[in-house]
């Protein structure tokens, strides 16, 4: 029994090291990958190049930015990871029977792509909740929203705001419309399904209403300072 538990203290120790020293090291290095990069691969049947490269938050275009911001999490400069009045309307939504509802921010979904795997358990959502701790402690909102929009899904294989731009226009991130801006942020609740080249009603109407949200959310302005070393803001 004690070996059990000495066994159950080191393992748990040195999760705790090796997992802050991963989110420590994507604070400054490129993600060249993601788990889910490798399971939609081997998900295919006939497996497709992954398209995605990446490229740093000052060669995407602000205005993509903005909308991806405006249509997944438009407290995401102001919350520390987790916004609990989405939580709270997502939970009186889904007890009412209505559509599921969800309410994962940008940084949780960052934590869930970048360092874990898709599938819905209370497993992975516990872990979720612990990387997504970790990134607001160790990066700024700048390089949580950097590490994401270049590990984000935009359509089959198709990933990041730089193999996007090029996949759907035929353009540099950083060269993106307003308009194709939009359209990109419109398909995240399905890039699998949706596209945003010959939008379906449903994506345009996304469009119009992150359009208005971007209005209303006025000029993306970040912070100046960073998280300070080992952690502490």
């Amino acid at each position: 029994m004690r070996k059990f538990i000495r066994f159950l203290f080191k393992s748990f120790f040195w999760f705790l090291v090796l997992s802050n020293l991963w989110v420590l090291a994507y604070r400054y290095l490129p993600v060249p990958a993601t788990p889910l990069m490798a399971i939609r691969y081997f998900q295919q049947e006939e497996p497709a190049p992954v398209q995605h490269q990446w490229i740093a938050l000052e060669q995407i275009n602000p205005e993509l930015q903005k909308a991806v911001i405006c249509a997944e999490d438009q407290q995401f400069l102001n919350h520390k990871g987790f916004d609990v009045a989405a939580i709270k309307k997502a939970q009186a939504s889904n007890k009412e029977g209505k559509a599921l509802r969800g309410a994962s921010t940008i940084s949780q979904q960052t934590a869930k792509n970048v360092f874990l795997w898709p599938q819905r358990s209370w497993v992975r959502k516990g872990f979720e909740a612990y990387f997504t701790f970790l990134i607001e402690i160790y990066w700024s909102k700048e390089r949580i929203l950097e590490v994401y929009l270049n590990s984000i899904e935009f359509g089959p294989s198709v990933y990041g705001a730089h193999a996007a731009a090029q996949h759907w226009f035929d353009k540099e991130a950083a060269d993106l419309s307003k308009d194709q801006a939009t359209a990109l942020a419109a398909i995240l609740p399905n890039p699998r399904n949706y596209q945003p080249v010959n939008p379906s009603a449903y994506i345009a109407k996304r469009k119009r209403w992150i359009s208005k949200q971007m209005i209303n959310f006025g000029p993306l302005e970040f912070e100046s300072e960073t998280p300070n070393d080992l952690g502490a803001k």
